[in-house]
């Protein structure tokens, strides 16, 4: 009774394991217009998926203090298919929040913040675990 117990244990923890999306981990930003960049942590909230910025780093590639440690960067975002997802996103060099899409492909994540339907290139974040 004991190994059937282990045993359905081991497959939910597997199969909740292999159900996660393929957004969740940590990505490194592109420098923003002050030439900061940080480190974000995508994972569930919901049904949905949020980002939190984790660590932040000034123009010459050293940690710093920031503010906006433990921030949501990403909100509301769900995935919409083929590596896609839209959202919102928050830009700390602007201090606002925007529509956001999303295109995941090979471990990077093209980025786009939208107002009206007119999209910013917010470059390209690339996964670090």
């Amino acid at each position: 009774m004991k190994a059937i117990a282990w045993g359905a244990l081991a497959l939910a923890i597997s199969a909740g394991m292999a159900m996660a999306d393929p957004l969740e981990g940590i990505w490194q930003t592109p420098k923003d217009d002050n030439g900061n960049s940080g480190l974000v942590r995508i994972a569930p909230c919901g049904a949905q998926l949020c980002g939190t910025l984790i660590k932040a780093y000034g123009p010459g590639g050293e940690e710093i203090a920031s503010d906006n440690i433990g921030r949501a960067i990403v909100s509301e975002t769900v995935p919409t298919g083929g590596g896609a997802y839209e959202g919102k996103i928050y830009s700390p060099d602007r201090g606002k929040t925007y529509a956001s899409k999303l295109s995941l492909s090979n471990g990077t994540l093209a980025v786009k913040g939208c107002v009206f339907g007119i999209c910013r290139d917010g470059g390209t974040w690339r996964r670090v675990q």
